[in-house]
């Protein structure tokens, strides 16, 4: 420490040379290295007031782009249009152009708004592109189902759509209703492992009565493989004026209903499985709460 303040007694000394060092245009290293001063604090204190050599100052990329981007302004472009062509931040743009004048608008509201459309037509079309592959992507991931996987999942979609007894109302019967074809197809397929005869399923339409009830009538007859004359008589719905409906078109089919004649031990199959599905998983939660 001794040797320490012996070095530095003579500190008016040092800073004249140091100053003298400056102005020829040294840096604080080559100055370090010209004095053997290696104590940071010192050598600053040496230099105090000097401005470094300009040779020394690094450049500031951001200068170029803040003094580009005033000038693009100044021509009256809009931030988008900056920020695109100078691959900046709108924020960088913001904080550089804000004190200059807004350019005069140079289109008319319709065609911003036209404008405005097409973007968010295109953002449209990205995100219905991302919801496609997300979609095609799971469903290739599911792969070819066992006859377990597919007697679980039937059990849990009738469970679901089928008709359900009531400790009210005993009945014991097998009807499934809906306007998915892609579940009556699965369903139909359940049926099928579980050995239920296609002779003893009975098909009907339950459909507005405004809608193209014959049109319907054929595409569920054609998706189950049968002849609409084989259907039973077709519900209709009553249109209520007073309401708007959206289920409306082409695409508007109503719903397939399917029942199992003489079902009943059908029925207490499917609800003992289902019960038993319960079951499990119980059981399986009360294991890992343990």
């Amino acid at each position: 420490m001794a040797h320490a303040q012996g070095k530095y007694a003579d500190f008016e000394g040092l800073r004249e040379q140091a100053v003298a060092l400056r102005r020829r245009g040294y840096s604080l290293r080559q100055i370090r290295d010209e004095l053997k001063i290696f104590n940071n604090d010192i050598l600053q204190r040496l230099v105090k007031g000097e401005p470094p050599p300009e040779w020394t100052k690094r450049p500031r990329a951001k200068d170029d782009l803040r003094a580009k981007a005033r000038e693009l302004r100044l021509q009256g472009w809009t931030y988008d249009q900056i920020e695109a062509e100078l691959g900046c931040s709108r924020s960088s743009v913001s904080l550089w152009v804000r004190d200059l004048p807004k350019p005069e608008r140079k289109r008319s509201p319709e065609e911003a708004a036209a404008i405005a459309k097409r973007g968010w037509e295109e953002k449209l079309r990205i995100r219905d592109g991302e919801r496609q592959r997300t979609k095609e992507a799971a469903g290739q991931a599911i792969g070819e189902l066992s006859p377990r996987e597919l007697f679980l999942l039937g059990v849990g979609l009738y469970w679901a759509e089928g008709s359900k007894d009531k400790p009210y109302a005993r009945r014991e019967v097998v009807t499934f209703v809906n306007s998915d074809p892609g579940m009556v197809e699965v369903y139909l397929a359940w049926l099928n492992l579980l050995g239920v005869e296609r002779e003893r399923l009975r098909f009907a339409v339950m459909i507005h009565e405004n809608a193209d009830v014959e049109a319907a009538e054929q595409y569920w007859a054609d998706l189950v493989g049968t002849d609409r004359s084989a259907f039973n008589k077709t519900t209709l719905k009553k249109h209520n004026p007073k309401t708007v409906r959206k289920n409306v078109g082409d695409s508007y089919r109503g719903c397939l209903v399917i029942k199992v004649l003489k079902g009943a031990d059908l029925y207490r199959r499917i609800e003992g499985s289902w019960y038993g599905i319960v079951l499990s998983v119980r059981e399986a939660d009360q294991s890992n709460r343990a």
